[in-house]
């Protein structure tokens, strides 16, 4: 690796499945803004929806999603009353404007609901928005939760794409991230999803977990491929104590230096690679007939909170607390606390209670983010005709940076800016490049590789 680049290993910088990123928003987008969004929601257009889950019977150490341990569960039955009631409300603003072209369950563990509950929830979704015939439902799984009766619920709600979390399988990498799932778990469920029909399988993996090596990892990477997912992720590890405060649990001199965990990604992506997979964006691939690999390399490949998508609604509503919604007009994000979140939305309210207006900045600098991290390149051409005079004056700072950055980390082709292959996992510090935020102060990042 050339010297520049290496200097680079050690940034801390957003992973932009945003812009402008969490950290940003601020309490003057709340309910009642984002009820006005809601309602000014054009007909006929193409909605997604997350639903968050935000209990897990286990806490992973790694983990820094919004979500809390639980045995018992009391609290996931009240929570689901929330849930519903929340569903009810955003119904009535959206039901009759918008098609539901995609369903993500996330969490936590959405799959430690209760069969019964799994396809209550699907119901009251069916019967509360317009799906369009060929919608996709996508569901976060942990295999340790599952069984046949939860299988079978994922079938009726329609699951179209299973998304298994399997981090690492060797013993020693799990034990230090309070993960023990063997091989054979994961396995029953991918055999159980595909014999039911489900068509598409995607495993998420970790790289720069405690004890990992570069070997360590090319053996969880072989493991996958046995099991010849649709899709598969190769997730950097992002250690964040201060923020997810159950992470101090990892030593920190358990974890590789930054030099191992580039290595530790570079190995993986190429054994992916000579798999017959395609990369997708810098962190995903796809076998070369999924829709995933379809739309990176027409340059259609989009980027939200679920990380790399080829879904193209400009709506996105997020349910649950924490959850993010995102509209023409900005961000909206729920409150994060449960018990507040069920107050919230008890009598027929919405939880909103923090997010962010898009400022014109904002749109040309989100749009010149999200297609370098999509498509490693942006055109110069289009950024002009969709931005006039605002893309005009990013033009030149792109100008600059390709011609005076020693590091040549964006590059001038014709008409396209370009990042060039040795760059490309680098991608996240060069969209940080045209962040008008990040000088700010505000927000604390995982580092870029």
């Amino acid at each position: 690796m050339r010297p520049e680049l290496a200097a680079r290993l050690g940034e801390n910088v957003p992973r932009y499945t945003s812009y402008p990123t969490a950290p940003h928003f601020h309490a003057g987008v709340d309910a009642a803004v984002c009820r006005g969004w809601l309602e000014a929601l054009e007909s006929g257009g193409g909605i997604s929806l997350y639903l968050h889950i935000p209990y897990c019977d286990r806490l992973c150490w790694f983990c820094a999603c919004h979500t809390k341990q639980t045995r018992h569960y009391e609290p996931v039955t009240a929570y689901l009353r929330s849930l519903h009631a929340e569903i009810a409300t955003v119904a009535g603003f959206v039901a009759s404007k918008g098609h539901v072209r995609a369903v993500h369950f996330g969490g936590g563990s959405p799959t430690m609901l209760k069969p019964e509950d799994m396809v209550a929830l699907g119901t009251a979704l069916r019967n509360s928005f317009d799906f369009v015939k060929d919608a996709k439902i996508s569901v976060e799984i942990d295999p340790n939760d599952m069984d046949e009766a939860r299988l079978d619920a994922l079938c009726e709600i329609g699951m179209t794409r299973a998304s298994l979390g399997v981090q690492d399988f060797d013993p020693k990498v799990q034990k230090a991230i309070n993960r023990e799932q063997s091989f054979l778990q994961t396995k029953t469920v991918v055999d159980g999803v595909r014999s039911r029909g489900v068509g598409s399988v995607n495993l998420d993996l970790l790289y720069g977990l405690p004890h990992q090596t570069s070997e360590s990892v090319c053996s969880t990477v072989a493991q996958a491929l046995t099991l010849e997912p649709d899709r598969m992720a190769l997730f950097g590890y992002a250690h964040v104590p201060w923020f997810k405060k159950h992470q101090t649990m990892i030593d920190e001199a358990w974890l590789p230096g930054r030099a191992e965990r580039y290595a530790q990604s570079q190995i993986a992506a190429d054994l992916v690679l000579k798999a017959g997979y395609e990369a997708v964006g810098f962190d995903h691939f796809a076998k070369p007939s999924d829709a995933l690999a379809q739309a990176a390399r027409t340059g259609t490949l989009h980027r939200n909170f679920q990380g790399y998508t080829e879904d193209r609604c400009e709506t996105l509503i997020g349910l649950g607390p924490s959850s993010i919604s995102r509209f023409r007009q900005g961000y909206a994000q729920n409150m994060p606390a449960t018990a507040e979140y069920g107050r919230m939305v008890a009598g027929g309210g919405l939880a909103a209670v923090r997010g962010i207006a898009f400022s014109d900045d904002d749109c040309v600098r989100g749009w010149i983010i999200e297609r370098l991290m999509c498509d490693f390149a942006f055109s110069a051409i289009e950024l002009v005709e969709r931005f006039g005079e605002r893309g005009q004056r990013l033009l030149f700072k792109a100008s600059s940076l390709a011609i005076n950055d020693p590091a040549r980390l964006l590059e001038l082709d014709g008409d396209n800016f370009v990042v060039p292959a040795e760059s490309r996992p680098f991608v996240r510090s060069i969209a940080a490049m045209f962040d008008a935020y990040l000088e700010s102060g505000k927000g604390r990042h995982s580092v870029a590789v």
